[in-house]
């Protein structure tokens, strides 16, 4: 998919308006370049990997370093990354340490990596893994922190890390030109239609009766805040930005449902006959602006480039055919 020109984002006052625009048009291209592709890229690593002697049983961890073209050694539940995670994907080669929670340590010892990356909720192991390498723990989701600026800042560590810096920086640069180009574009198209898009309820089915919902503190708000759109959800999170809730407590709500894979066994077949699915506004209403949008896993606890793939999968079916073919006239006027 095509990304936000880093020349963009060089600018005086004088041509704040003109880049905004160049924004939108930008943002606008890379839309109808995603839809030629299935609605399902996301931010590209740079060309080829280079290998570095570390493992990461985190997976937001795992992919930022897949997003700044490292190949770690091995990363935790590999099979399981792919259903949850998606993209990006590993690269060839990584090795599967077994669970993230309980890493095989004998596989671990002979990999005899120089670093060993967690996250704080993995903690636990930090005595066991550290009689075999170094152990870094990398914080992202902390109470009362601004997500955003977590995510930047793990970026910039596991670039110094990696001895990626500039991969990181330009990672950081392209997510956020990114995001304001879809802020841009989807204020375009609100001016033009009169009508900005509907609050968004973003949840991941934890069965057929209850999901998990997403706000403050999550990584999809910390999206949607850069993009422009309001959160339908205004209730408590956790520290990791989502609350466990029944369907029932949805069903009042005035928003658009955005459904993030994977669904609960049966599918959407089994959401066809679910009585409290069936009676959300969105479905029960019938209609296109506000019938509910299925996304294909992103790992809702991931970084910038989960937030990347996010962005760019809710402005495909967001950003409409209209606004993203009328652009600007050749003359550079509307």
């Amino acid at each position: 998919m095509a990304l936000i020109s880093l020349s963009l984002l060089v600018v005086g006052p004088a041509s704040a308006a003109a880049t905004e625009e160049a924004l939108a048009d930008e943002a606008a291209a890379a839309v109808a370049a995603m839809k030629q592709t299935a609605m399902t890229e996301t931010a590209q690593p740079p060309a080829g990997f280079v290998d570095r002697p570390i493992v990461a049983l985190d997976w937001t961890l795992a992919e930022t370093l897949t997003g700044l073209g490292v190949r770690a050694m091995g990363v935790g539940q590999v099979a399981t990354y792919a259903s949850w995670v998606d993209q990006p994907a590993l690269p060839q080669g990584t090795r599967d340490l077994g669970l993230r929670t309980q890493p095989n340590l004998e596989q671990l010892a002979a990999l005899a990596p120089a670093d060993i990356l967690i996250s704080p909720m993995l903690s636990s192991l930090a005595p066991r893994l550290s009689a075999i390498a170094p152990v870094t723990s990398i914080a992202i989701y902390t109470p009362d922190a601004d997500t955003w600026q977590t995510l930047v800042k793990a970026t910039r560590q596991l670039g110094k890390l990696t001895q990626r810096e500039p991969q990181a920086e330009q990672l950081i640069r392209l997510s956020t030109a990114r995001l304001a180009g879809y802020n841009a574009a989807l204020r375009q198209q609100a001016a033009r239609k009169g009508q900005s898009p509907l609050p968004l309820l973003m949840v991941q089915f934890m069965d057929d009766r209850h999901v998990r919902i997403f706000g403050d503190n999550s990584l999809f708000q910390a999206v949607i805040e850069r993009m422009g759109i309001d959160n339908a959800w205004q209730g408590d999170t956790n520290a990791w930005g989502f609350a466990t809730v029944s369907l029932e407590k949805l069903v009042t709500l005035k928003g658009r449902m955005v459904v993030v894979e994977p669904l609960p066994p049966g599918g959407h077949q089994a959401l066809a006959h679910n009585g409290l699915w069936q009676a959300m506004p969105g479905v029960r209403e019938n209609s296109q602006a506000s019938a509910p949008l299925f996304l294909p896993p992103v790992w809702s606890f991931g970084a910038l480039p989960s937030a990347n793939r996010f962005a760019a999968l809710l402005a495909s079916h967001l950003i409409d055919d209209e606004a993203t073919l009328e652009g600007e006239t050749t003359d550079g006027n509307h």
